[in-house]
């Protein structure tokens, strides 16, 4: 598969980390990503270590971060849809699904990732995933792109099965793991000087298809 058009649908800023690996070799092979971050991660618990944000600060510089992680990994259109973070469960689902289907109508992506729901780990995620899945099935069957997913579950491969699609990405590691530490209030201190044992846990990128 060489898809021209990908739409990355996820919650937080640094959430693009987790297939920052994929995404990059997406946009090396010249595909156009788009990315609707669900949230700013306004209540996300770290303000850097050395603290350097407050509450106050916090989305400002997480959108920020966000900008950079997105040059570094090669997605050229992001989109916030603003919604709160840590509350996305009990936004209007069909209406957040209404906008995400949407933005599929505009950029026509062959390829789309999420998270899968009910293994994303975080509320945010499982919403996340369900409220994307439920914008590509409200297109016609023949229509519908591909839809890979982001399990992080410790049961996910007992309740999915095997992943469709697990990417090596050691050529890169480097550069994701860059990407992942511009969102320097979140992993500052975790990746200030990674080990290798860092470099191998990033290495592998693990992905199921959504079978509608």
């Amino acid at each position: 598969m060489d898809p021209k058009q990908i739409l990355v649908v996820l919650a937080h800023p640094d959430d693009e980390g987790i297939i920052g690996g994929t995404l990059m070799e997406h946009a090396q092979q010249g595909a156009k990503i788009t990315y609707i971050c669900l949230t700013l991660g306004e209540m996300g618990r770290n303000m850097g270590k050395p603290p350097f944000a407050t509450r106050v600060s916090l989305p400002m510089i997480r959108r920020q971060e966000l900008k950079e992680a997105c040059q570094l990994i090669g997605i050229q259109d992001v989109r916030e849809f603003g919604l709160h973070d840590k509350m996305v469960e009990f936004e209007d689902q069909e209406a957040v699904a209404d906008r995400v289907r949407e933005v599929i109508e505009e950029v026509k992506p062959d390829l789309i990732y999420t998270f899968y729901p009910g293994h994303g780990v975080h509320p945010d995620h499982d919403a996340c995933g369900a409220i994307t899945i439920r914008a590509v099935a409200k297109l016609p069957a023949d229509k519908r792109p591909v839809t890979r997913c982001i399990a992080m579950t410790p049961g996910s491969y007992a309740v999915l099965g095997q992943p469709d699609f697990v990417n090596d990405v050691s050529d890169i590691v480097d550069l994701k793991i860059q990407a992942i530490g511009a969102h320097k209030t979140q992993f500052q201190l975790m990746l200030g000087n990674y080990s290798q044992e860092t470099k191998d846990r990033h290495r592998h990128e693990r992905l199921w298809v959504y079978r509608f």
